[in-house]
Order: structure tokens, then C-alpha cells, then sequence
């Protein structure tokens, strides 16, 4: 058993030093692979009749992005996510894609991908001890809703305001692009986590 609990603190710290070291080509395939994860994963999608705005799974693979890719190929997979969408591949939730998708009403949230990988991979890489599960969390707490959330309601209340003529009320914004992702949003941040307590190496 502990050649077993041994091998696997080896693996996985050869892992999470082969994919920082590794060449230039390779790291473009990987983020590019991460891309399509969070495309695949857009699609499981739960429609909300109150909203356009619907739940979907793609935020777990937005925050594991920086944790498995590191500071900057975090966020470049989530860049080539959203640029070969708004190019017109219909990756984006339900099936959607090109460049109109970013004025409309989760234009925002798109935004708050790039940063969350951005913010997640440069503490994952910087502070070991930000791998560990409360750190982590507390961390994946923050990226998920203040850097999702904040520029996702903007976008949503100016589609709202191009739609309808006025801003919504904070209320009915809140209702519209927040709420009802709560307790799904919280299940993500737990188990992505917990994750990344399990694939990352503790050491430097």
C-alpha cells in the first residue's frame, strides 16, 4: 500500500512537471483539448423559463482550466474556446456560436471564463499551499463569483437594456443571472476542489 500511495505522489508530480515543461506544441494541443472539454461540457444544459441565461455544467472545466494547465495556458484554452465560438462553431451552451453570442445575454459569463483559469492558474502554479482543499476552495469561491458573476451581470443587464429599453432592477437582475445557479455553482466549486487537492503535487 504505501509503494501504491508512493508511486502515485511520483506520477503526479512528474505530471504536473511535464505539462510545464513541456514544448510549445504540446501545450497549444492541451489547451486546445481543454477548449473541447468546455465545449462538451456547455451542452449539458438545463433550460430556466425566466432567463436565457441557462445552467450548464462548463463552469467545472473553466476552473479546473489554470488548475491542469497552469497561470497562462489556463487561460489561453479558455481564450480558444472562446474565440473558435465566436468564429461560428457551435460550442457555446445549446449549440450556439459566432460572434453575436458575446452581445448577448451570457456574452459576460464568456468574459469571466478567461479570467477565472487566469486567477486559478497563476495561485495553483505560484503558492503550493494553495492546492490543498480550503485554500483552494476559498479561492474557487471568489474566481467563481466574483470574476464570473460580476462581468456575467453586466453583459446580462446591457442585453436586457438593448432588448427592452431599461436596465433591469437589481432584483430581477439578480434573479435572472444568479440565484438559480447557486446551489449547482457550489456542487462545481466543491468538487473541483477537492480535484484539485487529489491531482496536484504539494511540493514545488
Amino acid at each position: 500500500m504505501e509503494i501504491t500511495v508512493e508511486n502515485y505522489f511520483r506520477k503526479r508530480y512528474s505530471l504536473y512537471k511535464w505539462r510545464s515543461e513541456t514544448s510549445l506544441v504540446n501545450k497549444v494541443i492541451l489547451a486546445f483539448f481543454m477548449a473541447c472539454v468546455t465545449g462538451i461540457m456547455a451542452q449539458l444544459v438545463i433550460p430556466l423559463p425566466w432567463t436565457p441565461v441557462p445552467i450548464t455544467a462548463q463552469t467545472f472545466a473553466v476552473l479546473m482550466a489554470g488548475i491542469l494547465l497552469g497561470r497562462w495556458w489556463g487561460g489561453i484554452s479558455q481564450i480558444i474556446y472562446l474565440l473558435v465560438g465566436l468564429l461560428g462553431v457551435n460550442w457555446f451552451s445549446g449549440l450556439t456560436g459566432g460572434y453575436t453570442v458575446l452581445f448577448g445575454a451570457t456574452g459576460g459569463y464568456l468574459i469571466g471564463f478567461i479570467l477565472v483559469a487566469l486567477f486559478l492558474g497563476y495561485f495553483s502554479d505560484r503558492y503550493v499551499e494553495s492546492r490543498k482543499f480550503r485554500p483552494m476552495l476559498g479561492l474557487m469561491l471568489f474566481a467563481n463569483f466574483a470574476l464570473i458573476y460580476v462581468p456575467g451581470l453586466l453583459g446580462l443587464a446591457f442585453w436586457i437594456y438593448l432588448v427592452k429599453g431599461s436596465f433591469p432592477g437589481i432584483f430581477t437582475l439578480l434573479s435572472m443571472g444568479l440565484l438559480p445557479f447557486l446551489i449547482g455553482d457550489l456542487v462545481k466549486i466543491g468538487g473541483a476542489a477537492a480535484l484539485t487537492k487529489m491531482v496536484t503535487p504539494k511540493t514545488k
